[in-house]
Order: structure tokens, then sequence, then C-alpha cells
């Protein structure tokens, strides 16, 4: 069962559970505080998790937990913004960052990458040379 007081993965989170978060399913209440803490809108949540605006708002009103399918998506975008802030070291350097024309990764803003899976690595390997110094 989720705990409505913790919204950001502990370190400690291993694999096993984080499947097992996906497959019980992220509370809508649980998205609207993660969206608090990385300043994202639930409109880019609809655009992330191909899902229509109404749809979300069903979520919400219905007080539903995601399907798996799209659990999965926000611990993975979740887990991204962490890696990303610890990187950074300060929140706003990293969200300017998600916000910047990337050349690295073929002049796209890394935000505008979360719609895919493919994106959403193409932007965690960017992180990881960013982490180890390595700039292209």
């Amino acid at each position: 069962m989720n705990n409505p007081k913790k919204y950001v993965f502990n370190e400690e989170e291993d694999e096993v559970n984080l499947a097992n978060m996906a497959r019980e399913g992220v509370s809508f209440y649980r998205l609207t505080k993660l969206s608090e803490y990385i300043q994202l809108g639930m409109q880019e949540w609809a655009e992330y998790l191909h899902l229509s605006e109404r749809t979300m708002q069903r979520y919400k009103k219905e007080g539903k937990t995601f399907d798996p399918i799209y659990s999965e998506k926000i611990i993975i975008i979740e887990l991204l913004y962490k890696k990303g802030i610890n990187i950074f070291g300060i929140k706003d350097n990293f969200y300017t960052w998600m916000d910047t024309v990337s050349v690295a990764l073929g002049g796209v803003k890394p935000k505008d990458m979360l719609d895919t899976n493919f994106g959403i690595t193409m932007v965690y390997d960017e992180l990881g040379r960013i982490e180890h110094g390595i700039f292209a």
C-alpha cells in the first residue's frame, strides 16, 4: 500500500519494490504531490503518459490508481528527476537544463523527450555523461 507521506523514492528502493509499486498503481494523490515537487503540470503528465486531460481528471475525480503501464512510467520519470537533481545539486539548475535545447539530444529539450521510453533512456544516459564530466 502507498504511504501518502512518501512522495519521492528513497535510495534504498530496490527494483522489486519499484516493480510492486508499479503493479499496485500510483495514486493520483501521489502524482499530484510529485508534480508539485518536480514542477511538472498535469498537461505535461497527460502528454508523457499518452492520456487525455479528461482521462486524467477522471482519475482524480474517482481517486483511482494508474494502471501498471502508466505507474511504471511515472516511477521512471520520478527516478530520472531524482537522479538529475542529485547530479546538478540544485533543483532549479536541473529544471533549467531540462528546459534547455540540448545538442547531445538532437536539438530537443530533455523535458520534451519524456513521452517515450527511448527518450527517457536518452535523457538518463545524458545525465550519466554529465555526472562523469563527459560533455557533448
